[in-house]
């Protein structure tokens, strides 16, 4: 199936973030949007008022089975995320599927051989991914300008909103464990978790969690809905610099930090040297902290430009099938963790 001038795309979940991918690919020049599905008849009516040129469907099997349609957007709820793409994978359509890709990791895997066979692009909606500000800390991580990464650490909490079919863990969690891949290139080699169920039963609200990265590479994730206020940051210390990025800041979302500690002997300044540890004596450096300049684009339509590009040939590898799989596998690994209180488990 040759790739149209302008790629059509169907929505699938026209809930709270569907309408965002509507409205995002009807403005770029690659795309146009045709149509959408959703049960529930007074969303489609909303999204009818709102895009009056989208033809609406109760059921996605019949958006599926719409010609024209070439590519679909998945954002209904994670645990039906595996059955619809699966079948927009066989109906020979590309799939850009919200995070996280699937629930289990043999999902995503049986996933990816599908989009392989069939010939079509696969993507996660990792939307951070496309952030500028987290773009600026991987420039400044692969720089070397950092020196080396020590470890990271975010939080992500707010007061609500409490989902109902996932928990804290895979609904924000998710964000911060496919950053911290993005700025490592890794993934995480063991993870130790602790969370509660205090609303809902079976459904997480906070976890704390940490990970264990190559190279003695440590991170750190808070995540709650039950907190006073709203918190977006993450902080990478490196031996050089440091970085710190807070996507709610009102004078610009990275900073970087010319501090670090040194070692001093006879008045030079040296990296720390640890075979002879007893000979140094550790000074702090404190230096100029600066905010860099960066042009900011809504992530949700950088994402939406990333895909339109991989379904036309270009590279995937951002929040492609791999990466997916290894946010599915990850956050597997730290719901074992919590269900055997905080024991540490191998990511597999």
């Amino acid at each position: 199936m040759s790739t149209p001038v302008k790629i059509r795309i169907g929505v699938i979940g026209c809930g709270h973030w569907g309408p965002n991918h509507i409205r995002n690919f009807s403005v770029l020049e690659g795309s146009a949007v045709t149509a959408c599905a959703d049960p529930d008849a007074q969303r489609l009516k909303a999204v009818g008022r709102q895009f009056p040129g989208v033809r609406t469907h109760g059921d996605y099997r019949q958006l599926l089975a719409n010609p024209e349609v070439d590519a679909v957007v998945i954002a209904t709820p994670t645990a039906t995320h595996f059955e619809v793409a699966r079948a927009a994978l066989l109906a020979d359509k590309h799939a850009l599927v919200e995070k996280p890709l699937t629930s289990h990791t043999t999902e995503a895997e049986a996933l990816r051989r599908l989009a392989r066979k069939h010939g079509r692009a696969l993507m996660a909606g990792h939307t951070f991914l496309f952030n500028a500000g987290i773009r600026k800390l991987k420039d400044c991580i692969a720089s070397g300008d950092i020196g080396r990464v020590y470890y990271l650490r975010s939080t992500r909490t707010n007061l609500g909103p409490i989902r109902k079919d996932v928990g804290a863990v895979r609904d924000l969690a998710a964000h911060d464990v496919a950053i911290f891949n993005y700025l490592l290139d890794a993934e995480p080699l063991e993870v130790s978790a602790r969370g509660e169920r205090f609303i809902r039963r079976g459904i997480e609200d906070v976890a704390f969690i940490s990970l264990s990265y190559p190279g003695r590479v440590l991170a750190n994730i808070h995540v709650s809905w039950l907190d006073p206020k709203k918190v977006r940051q993450i902080v990478v210390t490196g031996s050089k610099k440091m970085l710190s990025w807070d996507d709610l800041a009102s004078t610009g979302p990275v900073m970087v930090y010319d501090k670090g500690v040194f070692a001093v002997r006879g008045g030079v300044y040296k990296e720390p040297y640890y075979v002879n540890y007893g000979d140094f004596h550790l000074l702090t450096k404190e230096g100029d902290v600066t905010i860099p300049h960066l042009k900011l684009e809504e992530p949700l339509r950088a994402e939406a430009r990333h895909f339109l590009d991989a379904i036309r040939g270009g590279p995937n590898t951002l929040s492609g099938p791999k990466a997916g799989i290894a946010v599915v596998r990850a956050l597997a690994a730290i719901h074992d963790s919590m269900d055997a209180g905080g024991k540490p488990v191998k990511v597999r």
